[in-house]
């Protein structure tokens, strides 16, 4: 064995281990331990049962399906379809994985075929005429052949940008995975606040109706000589204040239905026929699943987004570390070149060039170090993102998981209010038909009856929203496959 080949196998072997050798801290996973032991626990307040229970079970991705609603499934579906936030959404997952492409081309080897004729004379008067030679002639230069160059990614610098791309993919993903997560549940938001508008409609005109009914027993009575002007006046603005509000209500409505249509992208009005019909509140089930508190950093796509951009920031360490050693190019060309285009072809016409080329920085006027300081602190702020990012989610959950409990016992509340301000009406208007009492009572009941209906239409709504709001703060909406 030659010394010659002894030294190319050293070198080779040294190449090799140096290119196994990668800068920089590795990612570890941060430890997050769930801040509420027990959801039931959460959830479990002083007080009556409630109907609803959230209970310690498997999250179903669809969980909008719970209110059995086949409008609000339709929609859902309709607007994972076609939303436009979320189709930008999965663009840019789509532009973050060809930036993952272009940054692993950095560990592959370049190759590039090329070309060229020139016909070209040089300057007598130029450089030439420093030898004397005076008399130039035109002629033609015919090239062609294969240039390669690969720079060896001694430090793991190009394996930690590679690293870094990959991870802002699995941050892109996640994004549209939040995405997700927020428009299921703006739908679901809007379409029930649709549907407590339409039942607000309903409240409006049923008491509209009553108030009717009361001015034709003031006028009966003011024509029996039993009633005065005032009684009929009075029952006559109530009436007139219980339609007022009716066009109020029709426009929130009409306002909500185009913020659905725009959600599904389509136009205004597109969901008018589709809506028109005023359909029950859907009630809330009897077990509402919310998964385990351990699962909850694993199925939150903010928190995985927000441990993917960590993950970034750490790999790019690694990149700006391996900026200060040396680096190696291996690089080279083979092809021909002639006079006569013809003459490429031959044998006498080949030239090759192949070597190494060594950079080795040595001023930079501090670049590298201001770049490796601003890195390890775009890792810092990364790190203190996270932290953020899971401290708001728990504050979330446990927010939402008292206000599902306290909205259902404000609602059954409320539904009394209504039982009591119904029967009490009842006794007053019969009180007055009978001249035992006067009209301002009937008044004042029917307003303490309108205004404990709408209450508690609302209160219902908002039992409602609070299991949306509940859905969204654990993350539900979307399919998790992370580890």
């Amino acid at each position: 064995m030659s010394a010659s080949f002894s030294l190319r196998v050293g070198v080779s072997a040294c190449l090799l281990v140096l290119s196994a050798c990668t800068l920089g801290p590795d990612f570890q996973r941060p430890a997050s331990a769930p801040a509420i032991a027990s959801f039931a626990a959460a959830a479990a307040q002083p007080g009556a049962a409630v109907p609803s229970q959230p209970v310690e079970q498997a999250i179903d991705p669809s969980w909008w399906t719970l209110f059995q609603d086949p409008a609000l499934v339709e929609l859902e579906r309709d607007a994972i379809a076609a939303n436009l936030d979320l189709q930008a959404a999965a663009v840019r997952v789509a532009q973050s994985r060809a930036a993952l492409q272009v940054s692993g081309a950095a560990l592959l080897p370049r190759v590039d075929a090329g070309a060229s004729y020139a016909r070209q004379r040089a300057s007598s008067k130029g450089t030439n005429a420093l030898s004397g030679a005076t008399d130039q002639h035109a002629f033609s230069l015919s090239q062609a052949g294969f240039d390669a160059s690969w720079e060896l990614d001694l430090w793991g610098r190009a394996r930690r940008l590679q690293e870094a791309s990959a991870a802002q993919v699995d941050a892109a993903g996640y994004d549209a995975a939040a995405m997700r997560v927020s428009l299921t549940a703006e739908v679901a938001r809007v379409y029930l606040e649709l549907r407590g508008v339409q039942n607000d409609v309903r409240v409006a005109r049923s008491n509209s109706e009553l108030a009717a009914k009361s001015l034709h027993v003031a006028e009966r009575r003011r024509a029996q000589g039993v009633a005065t002007e005032f009684d009929t006046s009075v029952a006559r603005a109530q009436l007139a204040s219980f339609e007022a509000a009716i066009p109020e209500l029709e426009q929130r409505g009409a306002a909500l239905g185009n913020a659905l249509a725009l959600l599904l992208a389509k136009p205004p009005r597109a969901l008018d026929a589709q809506l028109a019909s005023a359909a029950e509140l859907p009630g809330l089930p009897a077990r509402v699943p919310v998964g385990l508190p351990s699962e909850l950093a694993r199925r939150r796509p903010d928190i995985l987004r927000a441990e993917a951009q960590l993950h970034a920031a750490t790999a790019q360490i690694g990149a700006a570390q391996a900026d200060f050693y040396p680096s190696i190019s291996l690089s080279g060309s083979v092809g021909a070149q002639a006079l006569a285009f013809s003459q490429l072809g031959d044998w006498g016409a080949r030239q090759f060039a192949i070597g190494p080329a060594l950079h080795l920085p040595i001023f930079e006027g501090g670049r590298l170090k201001g770049n490796l300081a601003l890195t390890e602190a775009r890792q810092q702020e990364a790190a203190i993102s996270y932290q953020k990012t899971v401290l708001g989610a728990w504050h979330e959950v446990d927010n939402a998981l008292s206000a599902y409990r306290r909205v259902q016992g404000r609602a059954a509340q409320l539904d009394v209010a209504v039982l009591e301000n119904r029967r009490a009406l009842t006794h007053a208007e019969r009180r007055y038909a009978q001249g035992a009492a006067d009209y301002l009572t009937v008044l004042v009941t029917q307003q303490r009856l309108l205004d404990s209906e709408n209450a508690a239409s609302r209160g219902r709504t908002d039992t409602a929203l609070a299991m949306v709001a509940l859905y969204k703060a654990l993350g539900g909406g979307w399919e998790s496959d992370a580890p």
